[in-house]
């Protein structure tokens, strides 16, 4: 397998448009050409990112984040000063279809996606916190910090003007993945440095 440091800004997997053709897997598999895709991250979010190397290895390690097999630690700079220390958010998401890629809570069509939070640092107009997703619902980290009050910042989607042009690009950044080799039976854990 390889694991990967996303930067801000790239793809996972190429888009549609010729523009849009690079991406973390068209780069891994210009070194590795068994490079397949397992998960992805969202085009503007940074952070550890892992591919499978061949068929058997992306059977093994699809079934697990299929199975929530896998421990997915987030930093995120957020608006505001969150009062509490930690919380869980439990709120149901589907996509916003007149406003694709957008996506909403919606309590009687949406799915299942809780979220643990915890504050790491507060300042007088931002907090810092920890993120640690149960589900992996499309844009689920941004869209339930918005729904604390907090947007994170330089989200285009989702926060405010003020706080989409405080910073050059989202600061959500994912920091940490764990969990079972399917070859070795250890746990193994991947982290990639955050750069706010």
């Amino acid at each position: 397998m390889l694991a990967i440091n996303k930067q801000s800004g790239l793809l996972s997997v190429p888009g549609r448009l010729p523009e849009k053709k690079d991406s973390i897997q068209l780069r891994a598999q210009s070194l590795h050409p068994t490079a397949l895709t397992v998960h992805r991250l969202d085009m503007e979010t940074s952070g550890v990112i892992v591919m499978a190397l061949g068929e058997e290895m992306h059977r093994a390690l699809s079934r697990l984040f299929q199975d929530r097999e896998t421990q997915k630690t987030y930093l995120a700079r957020v608006g505001g000063t969150i009062n509490q220390q930690e919380g869980t958010i439990d709120l149901p998401l589907r996509c916003d279809w007149p406003n694709r890629p957008r996506q909403i809570v919606d309590h009687d069509l949406g799915k299942p996606a809780q979220t643990h939070w915890r504050v790491l640092n507060c300042g007088p107009d931002e907090t810092l916190v920890e993120l640690t997703p149960v589900t992996g619902r499309s844009h689920q980290l941004r869209v339930h910090m918005l729904s604390l009050g907090h947007p994170i910042l330089g989200d285009s989607l989702y926060a405010p003007d003020e706080l989409k042009k405080k910073v050059p690009h989202l600061q959500l950044h994912a920091h940490r993945l764990s969990f079972i080799h399917p070859a070795t039976g250890k746990r193994i854990a991947f982290t990639a440095p955050c750069p706010f």
